[in-house]
């Protein structure tokens, strides 16, 4: 099978969140399964193309794009995902993608990723390339559904494909205003009040690849059900529903050549089930990486997280101050964005110095030390489509605590509801009660090192890496194939 995966950032060239660890790992694991899989994305200025051995494609000089009525001409860098077969084509064109930032919110951020599906379009053509599955990702390539069908359905090269939209954040759809489907050279008899392309008066990207799309994957089960609810829909619950039937949610994976304690080369000791203890040696390393004193008979919760209203911090803030009054416990939190939230860890680490360490930015090293060296590690996510640093703590054999929602409610079921056979904790109500309830009974479990330990293993002896993940969207990849065929 020949897949086309387009995205706007993929791990090791370019990253704002877990879209790009997707990009990154879910071709090379379809790859490893047989299929044939070109990735397309910008060539930003931020990507160092020497470092990875890209080279110029001579053949695509100068490639003329169609975008906002005009022919703009863009060159393409060549190369492969590390370590893979996984072609990847840089699409290069300074105009558009020297912005010092992935994203922006500039006039013409429509146009930027009009012109990658496009030119995904052109360099398939130029290669007399037919991909079996066109998959997108994200509102940034979900017009490509749309083009299939309505700006290059005159060439035979494409009769055969498919395409599956994948929904990583229902909350980003790429909405602009109407005159963006001129630009996307589209014709306009879907916009109207309700139709495929019009959402609050305007041209919505994603809702657009929605209708069009063969199938539809969102990144959980319980996150593909939440979406089709008023509730987590974002505005586009009713269309959702009305795909329900070609709707499915996969969970991302994790990659274990980069996740695991066994081999994690920023841990103070490495380790699996069958060498618990060692995982105290991380927790004294982690400790003094904060300043803060180490006492094995204290649980340590990590957060590892944005600092967004989406991650559920509003629920810790009223409880977090009272916890630390109540019981022996100490946190250590890495993570940046909201200056409200900023402010408040650090105030909490300022009022308990010996209690709780903060360290506002990104620091990939130490987000792997607070993986290894915490017991526990918090998430109260109001939403979370999948989530992936609780499938880190399972696999460090760090408990995590998580809000029901999302892939948090698919990875991590409940110790007590369980009856004593769960891999974590988890509410149900996003409220602090909730929470507060919820971690005082992870820190009375905690006094119980032997089921605390069973717990432990039970997490880390489960796969949580891109294989199986894999071959369900190969699966999916077939189920569009036929459906599009009519098979």
């Amino acid at each position: 099978m020949r897949v086309a995966f387009c995205s706007s950032e993929a791990v090791p060239f370019a990253k704002t969140g877990g879209l790009a660890d997707v990009s990154g790992a879910l071709p090379i694991a379809v790859a490893e399964l047989g299929c044939e899989v070109k990735l397309f994305m910008p060539l930003y200025d931020s990507i160092k193309v020497d470092e990875y051995g890209f080279v110029f494609a001579s053949d695509l000089k100068q490639l003329m794009v169609p975008v906002a009525g005009r022919q703009q001409p863009v060159n393409v860098f060549y190369g492969h995902l590390p370590d893979s077969p996984v072609e990847v084509y840089l699409i290069d064109c300074p105009h558009y993608y020297h912005r010092g930032s992935v994203y922006t919110s500039d006039a013409d951020e429509d146009e930027r990723f009009i012109l990658l599906q496009h030119a995904a379009f052109q360099i398939m053509q130029r290669y007399s390339w037919s991909p079996d599955v066109l998959h997108c990702n994200d509102w940034q390539s979900a017009l490509m559904p749309v083009m299939l069908r309505r700006s290059y359905d005159w060439d035979d090269l494409f009769k055969p494909t498919a395409s599956v939209l994948s929904i990583h954040n229902i909350g980003y759809q790429g909405l602009f205003p109407a005159g963006s489907i001129g630009k996307a050279g589209l014709p306009r008899e879907d916009f109207y009040s309700g139709g495929p392309f019009e959402t609050h008066g305007g041209f919505s990207f994603l809702k657009a690849g929605i209708s069009y799309a063969d199938i539809v994957s969102t990144v959980s089960e319980t996150y593909a059900h939440e979406i089709q609810t008023p509730q987590f829909g974002a505005g586009l619950d009713a269309t959702l529903r009305a795909r329900g039937g070609d709707l499915f949610g996969i969970l991302n994976g994790i990659d274990p050549a980069v996740w695991n304690p066994m081999t994690d080369k920023h841990l103070a000791a490495n380790y699996d089930s069958d060498s618990l203890d060692k995982k105290q040696k991380n927790k004294k390393a982690l400790l003094s990486d904060f300043s803060l004193p180490y006492d094995p008979k204290v649980p340590v919760l990590g957060i590892v997280s944005r600092m967004a209203e989406q991650k559920g911090f509003d629920l810790l803030q009223p409880v977090l101050e009272p916890l630390l009054r109540q019981e022996k416990v100490q946190f250590v939190v890495l993570g940046s964005g909201q200056p409200t939230l900023e402010d408040f860890f650090n105030w909490a680490a300022a009022k308990y110095p010996d209690r709780v360490g903060v360290y506002i930015g990104y620091n990939d090293a130490l987000a792997h030390r607070i993986e290894a060296g915490s017991d526990c590690f918090l998430m109260p996510s109001h939403y979370e489509p999948c989530g992936l640093n609780q499938m880190y703590s399972l696999a460090y054999g760090t408990v995590p605590i998580v809000h029901r929602t999302g892939g948090l409610a698919d990875t991590v079921h409940d110790w007590h509801e369980m009856g004593g056979q769960g891999n974590g904790f988890s509410f149900y109500e996003a409220s602090p009660f909730a929470l507060i309830t919820t971690i005082k009974r992870a820190l009375a479990l905690f006094q119980d090192q032997k089921a605390w330990r069973a717990m432990q293993r039970r997490g880390m002896e489960t796969d949580y890496s891109w294989g199986k993940s894999a071959e369900r969207y190969l699966d999916l990849y077939w189920r569009a194939v036929h459906k599009h065929r009519g098979l």
